[in-house]
């Protein structure tokens, strides 16, 4: 009798796999995305950047726009559209971004932009991916002979408004018994601008802007970053709300890059590690085992063109802010085997 419940159970459990395997596979075929095949039909992805910050979103000599962020957009135009460079790049300042996005003109923000838990839940809009981690910074001049952030008491520093910078400072001051004077910009050029003329003592941003900024002073070697980090500024990507499988796609595709620098894969290894590996993981990151790409309603190639274009995440960060671009350590942004926090979720 229990040899027959057995047999009886283990149908079951087939069964119940079977159904479970069909139900994917259903999903898969019926994934709606609205932004999806917006972009697909338009030919080309909106994607809403900074307007000029050195090492997240900038033009360079030749005028084509570059930075990390605009690597997360060329990224996704990869392994939405096959192509990189389908991109129509809108620079935004940080008083119109989030309304820009919530009326449908881009698809995407990515614009060194904190993830909060009021943008979530008060915009109605979906905070997709971590690209980068920081916090709050504060670059003053060496000859205001300051050490600390606590000793700023009465100084003035240049801002961009409309961002989280303003409340952080206001709440270090409360709690630390400082007054520290803020100097509102709408442009971080304009911010720069002020700060060389001498219009304030510092600029506070989030780490990699003021290496940003630092670097574009008359004379960086006049400023010194002070070592405290005042808040959290988790910077990525956000999308409206009510579109999932496009928010997963942006997601996936940051993950993507993480996951090729953990595999040790890179633009100048790829072809080779596609024709050669036998390691269960890399087959199916590269789209020669499973249907990954399928389940986010793309091709199993989505990935190579990723890395193909842009490179895996540690070539990214190295090319912006690494000791050849404005020499900011990686730290926080390290992958988690290293002592960081980029950490992909399993390729399972």
């Amino acid at each position: 009798m229990s040899g027959v419940i057995l047999k009886f159970l283990g149908c079951c459990t087939v069964l119940s796999c079977l159904v479970g395997f069909a139900g994917e596979a259903r999903a898969q075929s019926t994934i709606k995305s609205p932004t999806l095949e917006a972009v697909k039909q338009r030919g080309q992805l909106n994607c809403g950047v900074d307007t000029g910050m050195p090492g997240y979103a900038f033009q360079n000599s030749s005028g084509q726009w570059d930075g990390l962020d605009v690597a997360l957009c060329r990224a996704v135009a990869a392994a939405v559209l096959g192509d990189p460079d389908k991109v129509k790049y809108v620079g935004l300042t940080s008083k119109v971004r989030f309304t820009v996005l919530q009326s449908g003109e881009i698809d995407m923000l990515i614009r060194d932009t904190t993830l909060t838990f009021t943008r979530n839940t008060q915009l109605g809009l979906n905070e997709a991916v971590i690209n980068f981690y920081t916090g709050e910074t504060f670059m003053v001049r060496k000859n205001l002979n300051v050490a600390h952030v606590k000793e700023l008491d009465g100084a003035t520093i240049c801002v961009i408004t409309g961002t989280t910078l303003e409340r952080d400072i206001a709440d270090y001051g409360r709690a630390n018994h400082v007054k520290i004077n803020t100097l509102l910009f709408d442009r971080p050029e304009e911010a720069f601008a002020a700060a060389n003329a001498g219009r304030c003592d510092g600029y506070t941003d989030d780490g990699g802007s003021v290496a940003a900024a630092r670097s574009g002073m008359q004379h960086p070697d006049d400023w010194v970053i002070l070592p405290e980090v005042i808040s959290r500024e988790p910077l990525g990507a956000f999308v409206r709300q009510g579109d999932e499988p496009w928010s997963n796609i942006v997601k996936w595709t940051h993950y993507a890059m993480v996951e090729a620098e953990a595999l040790d894969i890179s633009q100048s290894n790829l072809d080779e590690v596609k024709k050669t590996t036998t390691e269960p993981e890399a087959r199916k990151f590269l789209g020669l085992e499973g249907d990954f790409g399928k389940m986010l309603g793309l091709d199993n190639d989505w990935s190579y063109r990723i890395v193909k274009s842009v490179g895996n995440y540690g070539e990214v960060y190295d090319r912006y802010f690494g000791p050849k671009a404005l020499g900011l350590p990686r730290g926080l942004n390290e992958l988690w085997n290293h002592g960081g926090l980029q950490y992909v979720l399993a390729w399972q």
